[in-house]
């Protein structure tokens, strides 16, 4: 396991925008790099730290240089452990997550270095700072103070045991959850069986059956929430109920993927962290980091929304009830219901059939003609795909991104498809960081889970995936408009409980006029999506919004709930638990389950959502306040655009992130845009 020159992590990438040399990179050259990086990195912060005096300079921007090998390594391998996975880096992970635990830790639990901190932090006053470096050196000690550099020997030798296992835990859930997901893929005998299906929908699922060897059958993967988008359409209720049984017991099963034992280790050890840092739960501790500051202020506004999204649920369930009475069906409303005859609610009250849009959503259009072209209007970005740069995945494309005055401003990497190999859901990730202090642009990537259809045919997206589409593109943006001077600002270096906001505000174009009519068309005749159906559609603003809200609150509340408990508590019963923990907040509705169970939470057990699931709906206040900005502002202007990127999508994390928004707004959020937009004022 040696580390020189040969490996590809050893030096900065000279190809465009710094992107990772995929096409050197082998599994051989991942530890090599980790352990040299940590090494380098332990060598550069003992430089600072032996430096005779202490400045700015040589100490919080040195810090900003140090680790660039390591970072290099770890941005690329945990982009392509989620994306595109194998046995062999599974082994990795597992190797490098207890390590890299202890060198975060060497680090911020130094106390020689947490002194220099403290020592500019005594005279910051002094060091006549320009604003970013001010909150450079303002979040650096917060930072170290949240790691717990200010604890004594014995408590930081505690801490250090607690943040190994937890990383151990992590690495656990996510390999597990992936395997089970995996393992619960139903396997289709007859055509019969997926009536109701599309043959665009049948497609993928057959492809996947003959990525498996099983030549004749179809096979429906499993997706990391509960529930299906297939379970809008088939009308099989016996396979609508096992994909929803399946959906639900993932990683509770009691087998070798199972991990109700990982959650209650992970819970209380998390709980005992929290204790040793002088807070009452992992939800203190983690929230007063956040724009929320305290649990007792999610609470207040969530205890606003629940009454009524439950009420708004149970009414919508009255709807869905009389549509099966309609039809003659002798079962009462179940979780595996509530998709297809939502469908066909709508179509009754509002004429609208969200399944007739998929041939107008091709996925080519959507992005060129959607996506690229709204963030054109906006801020004058323009988009050339590179087929000469390779990304991580023969699926992954790279587009180069420019300024309206022609310079360079990013990459953009779009890796669309679903494959055994990734993890489910959607998300954004960086593989080069935007730093003037280091020169380096934007590296974005954007991964979505759309079933991959035979060769030949188009990807036509469901309304939500399109949806999801503008909504991971809002986070691309965020960080390809990201204008900062140090690396730690960069992008969606924001609080957690904000950074889902820029995002959300994305989606408003996706029904928006003028962006609407550039790209839905359909994929055969090239006629426009019917204006009558677009109108119909935004009739049901509020249609179903009981079942979202009450899906995503309860998914909140559990989170909430294993996060408030405290070091002495203990959890019998994963399931109990759960289960008591949504009936509490009065969320417990049968045909309603929560979003995610605990087993496959990957938010929070495998993620940075740990205590803060509850952003969404939090970000989404300062959502819905902006986009009533811009409608009133004359929706999709250059001006908007401008204004939105100087004020707030350009400056990352540079600022505190409430005044980003007053500085953009001119005012702080109000809650009654979003009570508005859910139909539950």
């Amino acid at each position: 396991m040696t580390f020189n020159d040969e490996n590809p992590f050893a030096h900065r990438s000279t190809l465009a925008y710094e992107l990772p040399p995929f096409a050197e990179i082998k599994i051989e050259h991942y530890l090599p790099a980790f352990y040299a990086g940590c090494a380098d990195h332990l060598a550069e912060i003992d430089a600072i730290i032996a430096q005779p005096t202490v400045t700015f300079e040589n100490t919080i921007v040195a810090m900003e240089r140090a680790g660039a090998l390591l970072g290099r390594m770890l941005i690329v391998f945990y982009n392509k452990s989620s994306s595109d996975t194998s046995d062999e880096l599974d082994a990795i992970e597992a190797e490098i997550a207890p390590k890299l635990a202890a060198h975060q830790d060497a680090i911020n639990l130094n106390p020689q270095l947490f002194a220099r901190i403290e020592a500019l932090y005594a005279e910051k006053d002094l060091l006549l700072l320009d604003a970013e470096s001010a909150w450079l050196l303002e979040r650096y000690r917060r930072d170290f103070i949240h790691a717990g550099a200010h604890l004594d020997a014995d408590q930081r030798e505690t801490l250090k045991g607690y943040n190994e296992r937890l990383s151990i835990l992590q690495t656990q859930f996510d390999q597990n959850q992936h395997n089970d997901v995996n393992d619960l893929a139903i396997v289709v005998d007859s055509l019969e069986e997926l009536d109701g299906l599309s043959e665009s929908q049948i497609a993928p699922l057959k492809a996947a059956a003959e990525s498996r060897g099983l030549l004749g059958k179809w096979v429906i993967p499993m997706v990391n929430f509960t529930g299906h988008p297939l379970l809008a359409s088939l009308t099989n209720r016996a396979l609508r109920e096992r994909i929803m049984k399946n959906a639900m017991s993932k990683g509770g099963r009691g087998n070798e993927n199972d991990v109700t034992a990982i959650v209650k280790e992970f819970v209380h050890i998390r709980a005992l962290r929290a204790k040793l840092m002088g807070f009452k739960s992992h939800a203190e501790y983690v929230i007063s980091e956040q724009t929320a500051g305290t649990p007792e202020n999610v609470h207040t506004m969530l205890r606003r929304i629940a009454p009524a999204a439950v009420r708004n649920a149970r009414l919508e369930a009255v709807d869905i009830q009389a549509a099966i009475d309609d039809e003659h069906g002798d079962f009462e409303v179940a979780s595996w219901d509530w998709d297809l005859y939502t469908e066909r609610v709508r179509l009754a009250k509002y004429n609208v059939d969200t399944e007739k849009f998929k041939p107008y959503f091709e996925l080519e259009r959507v992005l060129k003609d959607g996506i690229f072209f709204a963030a054109t209007k906006l801020f004058g970005i323009t988009f050339s795909e590179r087929n000469d740069l390779v990304a991580y995945h023969k699926d992954a494309r790279v587009f180069e991104v420019h300024n309206e005055d022609g310079t360079e401003l990013a990459l953009f990497v779009f890796d669309a498809y679903a494959r055994e190999s990734k993890r489910g859901g959607a998300w954004m990730n960086n593989l080069v960081d935007q730093s003037h202090l280091l020169g380096q642009k934007p590296v974005v990537v954007n991964n979505l889970n759309i079933p991959k259809p035979p060769t030949g045919e188009p990807t036509l997206l469901t309304f939500d995936e399109t949806n999801t589409l503008f909504h991971e593109f809002g986070h691309a943006l965020h960080g390809m408009l990201s204008d900062v001077n140090f690396p730690r600002f960069s992008g969606t270096s924001t609080p957690r409980d904000f950074v889902e906001f820029p995002s959300q505000v994305n989606e408003m174009w996706m029904l928006w006029p003028e962006v609407v009519s550039n790209y839905a068309r359909h994929y055969q005749t090239g006629e426009p999506l019917p204006q009558e159906w677009i109108d119909n559609l935004k009739a049901t603003d509020t249609f179903n919004q009981g079942h979202a809200t009450t899906s995503y609150l309860a998914a909140a509340i559990l989170d909430l709930a294993w996060h408030e408990l405290e070091a002495d508590d203990t959890v019998a019963n994963v399931f109990d638990f759960e289960e008591q923990a949504i009936e509490a907040y009065g969320l417990n509705f049968a045909p309603v389950p929560t979003r995610y169970r605990t087993t496959y939470f990957s938010h929070i057990f495998a993620g940075g959502y740990s205590a803060g699931y509850y952003g969404y709906i939090w970000s989404e206040v300062l959502d819905a306040e902006t986009v009533e900005w811009f409608k009133t502002n004359g929706g999709l202007t250059r001006a908007n655009g401008d204004h939105f990127r100087k004020q707030l999508l350009s400056r990352g994390g540079c600022e505190d992130a409430m005044q980003l928004f007053r500085n953009f707004r001119g005012q702080d959020a109000s809650i009654e845009p979003l009570l508005n937009r859910r139909g539950l004022n």
